[in-house]
C-alpha cells in the first residue's frame, strides 16, 4: 500500500485533536473516513470540527468496517489490548495511545499479535517530552563524553504538596489505568533512549492519598501510588535511582543526573537544557544543542511512512512497549513482595 490510505479514529481525546488529527491531515494522500468518541455528540462534534465525514456509534463496527486501512486508537489503556487485536485480527494496521496496556501480560499478547501479522504496522504514541535532545544525550553517552557511566538519578515531581480536594483522575482508577503509575511508563520509555533497560527493580511506593470522590460525588479508593522510590541495575552498568511523586512541595525542578568515570551530565528536564562538566572542570557548563540534533513530533508521519514502506518504527515499537510494561510490572511486584525482581520476565 503506497497511495491513499485511510485513518479511522477511536477515541477523540486531548491528544488526538492536538497531535494525530493535524497530523494525518498535513500529509498528502492521507484521509481521516470516520471517528467514534465516547457519545455520538462528541463524536459528531470532533467531526464537525475537523470536516471528518463519518461519526460511527460503535468501535467494533469501526475496527471491521471495510473502508479504512488504520486505525488510531486514543482511548484509555484498558481499551488498548481488546482494539489492537481485533484491529490486527481484521487487517488493519494500528497507532495506539501510550501507555500500551494495562499489564505486561497484556502487552506481550499484543506484540505476539503483531508478529503473527508482520505485514501490518504498530507503533505506540511515544514519550515526546524529551525528542528536542534525546540524540544530543545519546551522542554524548556514545562518544564516551563522561566515561564509563556508574550512576543515574531521576527525579520527577509532578503536582507539589500533597491535597485531598481534587476529583479522582481516569489515571488513578486501577480499572481504566491497569498497573501504570503516574508517568512512570513514560520516563522509563525516555531512559531506555539513553542508556537501555534495567535488569532488576526494587521499589518502595506509597499511596498518601486514599481516596477522591468521582465527578457524582462518589467514593473512590485509590490503590495507585502516588509517590515511589526505585533503584535500578542497568544492562549497561550504572545504578538508576527514580523517585516520582505528586505529594512532594517546593521539590526541585524535573531533572536527571548522569554520572560517569570522567564526567557529569547535567539534564535540566523543565526547559531541556543539558549541561556537561569533566574532570578537569570546575563546574557544569551548558551546550548548544545543534539544529540537526534537535527532534521533534513526527509520530502520524512515521507511522504513514512505515505503512508505505519508507522507514521503520523507532517512536515507539510495540517490543519497547513490553519493556516499559514489564519496568512498571516489576515495580508493582517489588513494592508489594519488598523483593529485587529480575528483567526481563
Amino acid at each position: 500500500m503506497t497511495d491513499n490510505i485511510r485513518i479511522a479514529l477511536i477515541g477523540a481525546g486531548a491528544n488526538t485533536k492536538l497531535k494525530h488529527i493535524p497530523g494525518f491531515q498535513s500529509i498528502d494522500g492521507v484521509e481521516i473516513v470516520s471517528v467514534t468518541n465516547r457519545s455520538i455528540a462528541s463524536s459528531q462534534a470532533v467531526a464537525d470540527e475537523y470536516d471528518i465525514p463519518n461519526v460511527i456509534d460503535n468501535w467494533i463496527d469501526v475496527v471491521e468496517s471495510p473502508e479504512n486501512d488504520a486505525i488510531c486508537i486514543g482511548t484509555w489503556p484498558y481499551m488498548h489490548h481488546p482494539m489492537v487485536l481485533m484491529a490486527l485480527e481484521c487487517n488493519k494496521h494500528v497507532l495506539t495511545e501510550a501507555r500500551m496496556a494495562m499489564n505486561s501480560v497484556e502487552a506481550q499478547e499484543m506484540l505476539t499479535a503483531s508478529k503473527i501479522n508482520q505485514d501490518l504496522i504498530t507503533q505506540i504514541v511515544p514519550a515526546p517530552i524529551t525528542f528536542k535532545i534525546d540524540k544530543t544525550v545519546k551522542r554524548l553517552l556514545s562518544e564516551n563524553a563522561i566515561g564509563d557511566l556508574l550512576s543515574v538519578d531521576l527525579n520527577i515531581s509532578l503536582n507539589g504538596f500533597i491535597e485531598n480536594d481534587s476529583l479522582v483522575h481516569w489515571r488513578q482508577i486501577r480499572d481504566f489505568s491497569g498497573n501504570n503509575i503516574m508517568a512512570l511508563g513514560i520516563w522509563y520509555e525516555t531512559l531506555m533512549r539513553w542508556i537501555g533497560e534495567a535488569s532488576s527493580v526494587t521499589a518502595l511506593t506509597r499511596v498518601n492519598v486514599k481516596s477522591r470522590k468521582t465527578e457524582n460525588g462518589e467514593n473512590h479508593v485509590l490503590t495507585i501510588p502516588d509517590h515511589l522510590e526505585i533503584l535500578c541495575e542497568m544492562y549497561s552498568g550504572p545504578l538508576t535511582h527514580i523517585r516520582m511523586s505528586n505529594v512532594t512541595g517546593l521539590a526541585p525542578s524535573d531533572s536527571a543526573w548522569l554520572f560517569g568515570t570522567e564526567g557529569t551530565l547535567f539534564i535540566d528536564l523543565a526547559n531541556l537544557d543539558v549541561y556537561l562538566g569533566k574532570r578537569e572542570d570546575s563546574k557544569l557548563e551548558k551546550l548548544d544543542i545543534p539544529k540537526n540534533e534537535m527532534g521533534d513530533w513526527r509520530v502520524e508521519e512515521e507511522f504513514i511512512n512505515a505503512i508505505r514502506g519508507n522507514e521503520l518504527i523507532t517512536h515507539t515499537s510495540f517490543e519497547d512497549g513490553v519493556r516499559y510494561m514489564e519496568f512498571t510490572d516489576a515495580v508493582l511486584l517489588s513494592s508489594q513482595s519488598g523483593k529485587k525482581i529480575k528483567l526481563p520476565f
